[in-house]
């Protein structure tokens, strides 16, 4: 089912999109469609697309913390021949 309706759009971006449209060989309507479907995707998807591949990571957080004091103990300790 779909809807008919009228929107006032600007008229540098209605060219902008009528050119992207042709430009993917599809209907204004559909390129507007698609817009207003990605728009309405939750914050999370849309906004950050890139959190879900580094999300998958969280659990190097705690390695990461073991990793940074052992390095922090080992630069931390000066060894008795480099005492001056």
């Amino acid at each position: 089912m779909s809807m008919k309706t009228t929107l006032e759009i600007p008229d540098a971006l209605f060219r902008q999109a009528k050119t992207v449209a042709a430009q993917k060989g599809i209907p204004l309507r559909e390129l507007v469609t698609e817009a207003l479907a990605e728009k309405l995707r939750p914050a999370a998807t849309s906004e950050k697309p890139w959190m879900s591949s580094f999300g998958g990571l969280s659990h190097l957080h705690e390695e990461n913390k073991r990793i940074d004091r052992i390095i922090q103990e080992e630069f931390g300790t000066i060894e008795p021949e480099d005492r001056l």
